[in-house]
């Protein structure tokens, strides 16, 4: 009984698995009655060697497990996000002639296909694996699947603004593949870049690009080239020497000039340098702008015909568009008849054409480049000219009679706004002797109605001594010239003596006390009387006598 205890102990001991969680259990059959058929990697149905079986997590009994199997544990296949597990297969059937990789499992048999039983009866191919392990975990046996996960796995990956041209090298089965030629610009213009191309599904380059994603393709069996379809700048620019010769004004408004040069050096992102072009035997550097885009329909031809767009830039269309631009800049130019707008006119190119008809020269230029980037599978969208390097000789001139133009302006600027300053400052001044103003306009009135109020005296005056010199001139001719005279003088004096009265006395002792009257009645006897009364001196006359009276008589 104790025996029997024993052995029941002994083979339970021996008789079980215990997995972990994050494990899974794989058995090698050491002892068995079936031996692995040749060439087979993988036991089945007790054969011994690895088997097909895996252990999940947990407890598993099997009689004599420990005795019959060498149990191992392999970590679980974890695949993260951004990456892909590439699968290889120890074992399976052999892979047909012609096929390097073993084609794609449809997604709704992948689950079985893992298992090694399915994918060992089901016709599982040995060697590489079309089809991968998307990001997850996975339990599988690893003495039947490599799996590779690294850089090299990474997801194929098409941002926005691109797309991918896919070239397969494997077959997908009920695909129809009819291998096609497809030309650039479709076919419409002679000499377009043209590639075979093939449904998606077939071997070769696919006609549809993928769009923008995340693809898990393996690599083996596919190749993806990314094509930007984006406006792209194509800069040709630098790799000449630039003269120059600058203008300046002196204090004296003399205007100088000096030689100087500059080293146009060659961007890193430009697409190559600039474009020399000969006209009138002048050597001129052109700069030029370039704007490309490739259709997403094109990008297979351009993968197909020279590798991608780099190869475009740099085989096709970079020679193209130097030769075009050299030889339109170089040769004629079409512009409108200066005698009749209506009609065109074609003359040999000039250098100052490069400034004047800058957009005549860009439209040819442009018209003849979207033609050759049709005919490789890429759209023109514009070309602009940069600035030409122009010899400065021939700038010179018209670089002179701008800036005298411009001297004359400022110096016409200047003239009007020291004008407007001094009206400025004349209103400035005249504001702060506005009251001077006033009181000198009020005293030029006052002084304008005194002069008038002087005329007006005046003229009275002098129509008074008018008046007067007519009553003396009628006095006259009754009384006499000398007569008219004594009585002035004795008018003058007694308007002396009225207003100074202190004179009196002296005038009494400068008079006579006789005064003489004629006897006529032409004589001043009033007049000596009105005198003498005025005096206060006695005076005698006797009417109509010569004889003078003597003082102190009777």
């Amino acid at each position: 009984m104790l025996l029997i205890i024993v052995g029941l102990g002994l083979l339970a001991s021996t008789s079980f698995v215990l997995v972990d969680a994050d494990k899974v259990g794989h058995m090698k059959r050491i002892y068995g009655y079936k031996e692995l058929p040749p060439g087979r990697i993988l036991a089945l149905d007790g054969q011994k060697g690895p088997q097909a079986q895996i252990l999940g997590p947990g407890f598993h009994f099997i009689p004599l497990v420990q005795v019959l199997y060498k149990i191992e544990s392999f970590n679980l296949v974890k695949v993260p996000e951004g990456y892909y597990g590439e699968i290889v297969a120890v074992d399976g059937l052999p892979m047909p002639d012609g096929m390097y990789i073993a084609p794609q499992i449809p997604d709704k048999d992948l689950a079985a296909m893992l298992q090694a039983e399915t994918f060992l009866t089901r016709g599982g191919y040995r060697g590489p694996q079309e089809t991968v392990l998307k990001p997850g975990e996975y339990r599988l046996n690893r003495y039947l699947f490599q799996v590779r996960v690294d850089k090299s796995t990474s997801a194929t990956v098409i941002p926005a603004g691109h797309v991918g041209v896919v070239k397969s090298n494997v077959f997908k089965p009920g695909t129809q593949c009819i291998e096609q030629e497809v030309k650039a610009a479709d076919g419409a213009i002679e000499g377009a870049l043209s590639v075979p191309l093939v449904p998606p599904g077939c071997v070769g380059i696919w006609k549809d690009p993928i769009l923008p994603g995340a693809y898990y393709l393996n690599r083996k069996a596919y190749e993806v080239s990314l094509v930007d379809t984006r406006v792209k700048t194509w800069e040709y620019k630098g790799g000449f020497t630039k003269r120059i010769i600058d203008l300046s004004v002196d204090q004296q408004g003399n205007i100088r000039q000096v030689e100087r040069t500059e080293q146009q050096s060659v961007p890193k992102e430009a697409a190559d340098r600039a474009v020399f072009v000969k006209v009138e035997g002048w050597d001129i550097p052109q700069e030029l702008r370039v704007l490309v885009q490739v259709n997403p329909k094109n990008a297979p031809i351009v993968v197909g015909a020279v590798g991608g767009l780099a190869e475009i830039e740099d085989r096709i269309l970079t020679p193209v568009i130097r030769s075009i631009v050299r030889s339109v800049a170089g040769s004629e130019i079409e512009l409108p008849d200066p005698k009749d707008p209506t009609r065109r006119i074609r003359r040999p190119t000039r250098v100052l054409d490069l400034i004047d008809n800058r957009d005549a020269l860009e439209q040819t230029i442009e018209a003849a480049v979207k033609r050759e980037g049709r005919k490789a599978g890429v759209d023109i969208q514009e070309i602009r000219l940069g600035e030409p390097a122009i010899p400065p000789e021939l700038l010179v001139s018209r670089l002179r009679e701008q800036l005298a133009e411009q001297l004359t302006k400022a110096y016409e600027r200047e003239s009007a706004a020291q004008s407007k300053r001094i009206e400025t400052e004349q209103a400035r001044a005249t504001a702060n002797e506005q009251p001077r103003l006033v009181e000198a306009q009020i005293a030029v009135q006052v002084a304008g109605q005194r002069e008038k109020e002087r005329a007006t005296l005046g003229r009275a005056e002098r129509q008074f001594l008018e008046e007067l010199a007519r009553g003396q001139q009628a006095q006259a001719l009754v009384l006499g010239q000398d007569r008219v005279a004594m009585l002035q003088a004795l008018e003058k004096l007694l308007a002396t003596l009225e207003k100074k009265p202190e004179l009196v006395g002296l005038v009494g002792r400068l008079v006579p006390h006789t005064v003489v009257g004629s006897g006529g009645s032409e004589g001043l006897a009033g007049a000596a009387a009105i005198l003498g009364g005025v005096l206060g001196q006695p005076t005698a006359a006797a009417a109509g006598q010569g004889q003078p009276s003597v003082p102190g008589r009777r």
